[in-house]
């Protein structure tokens, strides 16, 4: 104990760890009537640090090149101590991590806590959703298998549809006219490399955003007036409670909570999120039948059939994206409170609506 004493002291003296330990945790104040919404950005920490492990111990065995990428996929599947666990643990998690990102991202909505001050907050968040999306859509050719070469062909092709750039992009994403080991290379690098890198650095402006402007308190919440407490240099209202340990335990039961959901999927019903297509071999040659996205991607696969070209397709995609992403600075008033709020709420069920319709849509059709 002496010895940890003198670690501590020494620390102290050079770091002022025990300033930094009250500034942000038991000296920071949050309102006290945060709810388990707010528990979702620390779910999403955790997920994506299982993400990053399991993916490490992934590239131990796994080869990046067209001949020998199934193999050795296969080879982790059924050769490697635990593999299977760690491999199920990576393509399950990429899936629980999408669906919490937008529980998130639909809460924040809903409570309006995108406003001003936190139009950063907003939009780095929205950032890392698309990055997620990357990370999800080159993750997904590594195996080379029928079902990633032949989805990455389709989602590839769409960028096809901008005009006069069009084949240029999707040169430059295959590194060639088809999917092949250039691409498989190029998207390797992206998947362990480069979109991470761009992730890592936005999580950690997001979250410095957030502990700069505060928490949002929720509108609904008793002896709230939905109006933004907003003032990030204003002292704290009286009632709030400490970081540590009241909203980290609140915190600590909602991961937990979604880790036995996210290790019963894991366990029970990994083909939830890995079809029968995803267990033969790549073959250029041989285009498997009812080959589609996956389940996030339907709701963009399907508007692309709605329309009678693929431009207007992806030119409503891009409009539907930039007015998501331009919200904040959009939806200018100061209420929060959904009560007051009829026209949000009632474009946000319909939104939510629609973009559940178009996936049953594109799934099915």
């Amino acid at each position: 104990m002496r010895l940890l004493a003198g670690m501590v002291e020494f620390l102290d003296a050079r770091l002022g760890i025990r300033e930094l330990i009250r500034a942000n945790l038991t000296g920071y104040l949050v309102p006290r009537q945060i709810n388990v919404w707010y528990a979702l950005g620390s779910v999403l920490l955790t997920l994506f640090a299982v993400q990053v492990v399991s993916g490490m111990l992934l590239l131990i065995y796994y080869v990046p090149h067209a001949a020998m990428a199934y193999d050795s996929v296969h080879r982790i599947m059924n050769e490697v101590p635990f593999g299977w666990l760690f491999r199920y643990l990576h393509v399950v998690g990429s899936n629980v991590i999408v669906i919490v990102l937008l529980l998130h991202m639909l809460s924040v909505l809903f409570m309006g806590s995108y406003k001003k001050p936190r139009e950063l907050n907003w939009l780095s968040g929205f950032i890392l959703l698309n990055l997620t999306f990357g990370l999800c859509l080159t993750g997904y050719l590594l195996p080379w298998s029928q079902l990633s070469f032949w989805a990455t062909t389709v989602a590839t092709d769409v960028a096809g549809a901008v005009p006069f750039v069009g084949e240029a992009l999707v040169s430059m994403l295959r590194g060639g006219a088809m999917v092949s080991e250039a691409t498989l290379g190029r998207f390797f690098v992206l998947h362990v490399i480069a979109l991470p890198l761009f992730l890592a650095l936005l999580v950690g402006f997001h979250l410095f955003c957030v502990r700069r402007v505060g928490i949002s308190t929720p509108p609904f919440a008793s002896g709230s007036q939905g109006a933004p407490a907003d003032n990030p240099s204003s002292p704290a209202a009286a009632g709030d409670i400490p970081f540590f340990p009241n909203v980290i335990t609140k915190d600590l039961a909602v991961n937990a909570f979604v880790f036995a959901v996210f290790m019963a999927l894991t366990f029970f019903v990994p083909h939830l999120f890995i079809p029968p297509a995803a267990f033969s071999p790549a073959d250029p040659f041989v285009t498997p039948p009812g080959i589609k996205p996956e389940w996030y991607f339907l709701w963009a696969y399907q508007t692309m059939k709605i329309f009678p070209n693929e431009f207007l397709g992806l030119a409503a995609q891009g409009a539907a994206m930039t007015f998501m992403a331009l919200l904040p600075f959009i939806d200018r008033g100061p209420e929060r409170r959904p009560a007051k709020r009829p026209l949000f709420v009632t474009c946000f069920v319909l939104g939510l609506l629609l973009f559940v319709a178009i996936s049953l849509w594109g799934h099915h059709s």
